[in-house]
């Protein structure tokens, strides 16, 4: 059957924004590959300060790291080809790539979906059973899970991949997206794919709505358990340490619920609209999230800071930054001595005379150096009775 796949249809055309005017593809280029950069950069830059600062290693960082990584390789396995589709007209894939592009499209966004599931778990144990945390959130305990994400998360795209794979293409191989997936893909097969896009809809609601009734869950008690807590102040200072995750997690489920439930009532989008909306909620993510953990979570932005602040004072010779909150240290360097002041140098740097060294003073004998202290000699310019 593969090879009468290969034999008909060998490639496919990613069209990518099937209404962009081509004098606009050099601006949706440019964009793209902003996009791109920046969200490289952003998790490059969680990653180095993953690894030269010890007070990140903390569960919700580790969870926060595995996240970061998610997004970078899902970035990069979408964006480099569409970049090339409207930079160098280059918007062919091959059969093979567009199937391994449709793995990693769908395995990637699992993995994320069960990652925000194990962020919501350390808030709920952190907030609901902050004595037995430290117990059951141990770094062993965390690898185990992180690393059961991305295991399991495989499972349903390797399935929707054989299952795809020895469909019959012998039709048109434009796909109407910016990069390949499971119903662009099954949709150009010359087949009925009613079956197969019914074990697609419900591997996608086990690795979407899964995680995501933990995460209502977790989040309802949290509220309970916060609503218990005396004082307004308390209550919302609780809940702030919430608000990183709550914001990460809206940015991944609202959208792709919102275009589920318009898709179940019979709101029927235009082509361009509907890649629009696919491409914020899958690519706008990656980029921003790394911004937000840096501007919500406490440690991240000291961190960020104080290696700022020492890149930017190692070329200004600015004061360096103590350890306490990446503050700058502002207290005054002691006074350099003057060259030209040979007597106040003299002073600074005489050594004591041996018997001065030596003197002990007996254990009944009042201790009284500022007796001896020739003052005139430190304070040449002061005036001593």
């Amino acid at each position: 059957m593969s090879e009468m796949n290969t034999s008909r249809v060998s490639e496919f055309i990613l069209t990518g924004f099937p209404g962009l005017h081509p004098e606009y593809y050099g601006l949706a280029s440019a964009v793209l590959f902003l996009v791109y950069f920046v969200t490289v950069l952003a998790n490059i830059t969680v990653f180095y300060l993953f690894a030269t600062n010890r007070c990140l290693h903390k569960p919700m960082y580790y969870i926060i790291l595995n996240l970061s990584a998610c997004d970078l390789l899902f970035s990069t396995a979408t964006l480099p080809k569409i970049i090339s589709r409207y930079w160098f007209q280059a918007g062919t894939i091959s059969f093979t790539g567009c199937f391994v592009q449709m793995f990693f499209v769908h395995y990637l966004g699992s993995v994320n979906s069960f990652i925000l599931f194990l962020m919501a778990f350390d808030r709920y144990l952190a907030i609901c059973h902050p004595l037995r945390y430290a117990t059951y959130l141990k770094q062993t305990t965390l690898f185990f899970l992180s690393l059961s994400a991305w295991i399991i998360a495989i499972i349903v795209p390797v399935i929707l991949v054989i299952r795809a794979y020895p469909l019959p293409f012998c039709g048109p191989n434009k796909i109407s997206h910016c990069f390949c997936d499971h119903v662009g893909i099954t949709g150009l097969a010359c087949t009925d794919r009613t079956p197969y896009s019914f074990a697609a809809f419900v591997g996608a609601m086990i690795t979407l709505l899964v995680p995501l009734s933990f995460i209502v869950f977790s989040y309802s008690a949290i509220l309970i358990d916060v609503s218990k807590i005396a004082g307004f102040k308390n209550r919302i200072k609780s809940l702030s340490t919430c608000s990183t995750h709550l914001i990460i997690i809206s940015l991944y489920y609202l959208p792709r619920c919102f275009v589920y439930l318009t898709s179940y009532v019979g709101i029927v989008f235009s082509t361009d609209v509907r890649i629009v909306i696919i491409m914020l909620y899958s690519l706008g993510p990656p980029m921003v999230n790394p911004l937000i953990y840096c501007l919500r979570a406490k440690d991240i932005r000291q961190c960020l800071w104080k290696h700022f602040y020492r890149m930017v004072s190692s070329q200004l010779d600015m004061p360096e930054i103590s350890h306490q909150g990446g503050i700058p240290n502002l207290m005054p360097k002691p006074p350099q001595l003057a060259s030209s002041d040979a007597e106040v140098q003299w002073i600074y740097s005489e050594p004591l005379l041996d018997e001065q060294a030596s003197h002990s003073f007996s254990k009944g004998q009042p201790r009284n150096p500022a007796a001896k202290t020739n003052f005139s000699r430190l304070y040449p310019h002061s005036h001593f009775p």
